[in-house]
């Protein structure tokens, strides 16, 4: 599947607020109050598909399926972080991000995130097929 109307340089920003539920802590990947990785993740996967899904036909989405993340520094409970992505590659169905993020203090955070532009109809098709063997149907 080729993308039309995706281009390499396309940016999108986005800020958050470092709230109890966003800690290690609460998430459960450690014991410290401080942002957690894995909301780290999920603040740039969901900043990469909004940046796309406005240039794509109705049918059409985009599912992670590559993230190579370094969490470099620690933030606080009440800070903001702010995301920056950009897309740098686009090759068939293939979406390639470069994201940084940062609190009111520094840089806290890079990625490399790979996205794939899917039909909805025909994913959601493999996804009630695996149900139904799943059920035993």
């Amino acid at each position: 599947m080729q993308v039309e109307g995706l281009k390499v340089g396309l940016v999108s920003e986005a800020e958050q607020e470092v709230t109890p539920e966003l800690t290690a802590q609460h998430i459960g990947s450690g014991s410290l109050r401080v942002y957690a990785t894995p909301a780290m993740a999920l603040l740039i996967e969901r900043t990469c598909a909004a940046a796309v899904q406005p240039h794509l036909p109705p049918d059409q989405s985009t599912v992670g399926i590559e993230m190579h993340l370094r969490h470099l520094a620690p933030t606080p409970v009440g800070d903001r972080v702010r995301i920056r992505v950009e897309l740098v590659e686009v090759q068939g169905n293939r979406l390639t991000f470069h994201a940084e993020l940062w609190d009111s203090q520094e840089k806290v955070g890079q990625a490399a995130h790979l996205r794939a532009v899917i039909e909805v109809p025909r994913f959601l098709r493999r996804v009630e097929e695996k149900a139904r063997r799943l059920r035993g149907d």
